[in-house]
């Protein structure tokens, strides 16, 4: 479990309760990854538009991202290694 590696460097006061700190962690560790419930909302409903057919969709193929890659591909930092047939 990844918290027995990172309970190396963890130390607790006297007063401090193990299980509250481990709530207190978990809720801490959520803080940078929760969107607005308005945001949420507008995607659940764009994804319904799409799975419902209300929204039009264009299939991305292979010879799409082939043309953006060989367009913009030596300007990304990462390269094409998620592409698997860029060259």
């Amino acid at each position: 479990m990844w918290f027995e590696e990172e309970q190396k460097n963890y130390a607790l006061l006297k007063d401090d309760d193990p299980l509250e700190q481990c709530i207190l962690y978990f809720w801490d560790s959520l803080e940078d990854e929760t969107y607005p419930k308005e945001f949420l909302e507008e995607l659940m409903q764009m994804a319904d538009d799409v799975q419902t057919g209300k929204v039009k969709t264009v299939p991305f193929t292979q010879d799409m991202m082939n043309e953006i890659m060989d367009l913009v591909g030596d300007t990304l930092e990462t390269g094409t290694e998620d592409c698997q047939d860029c060259d």
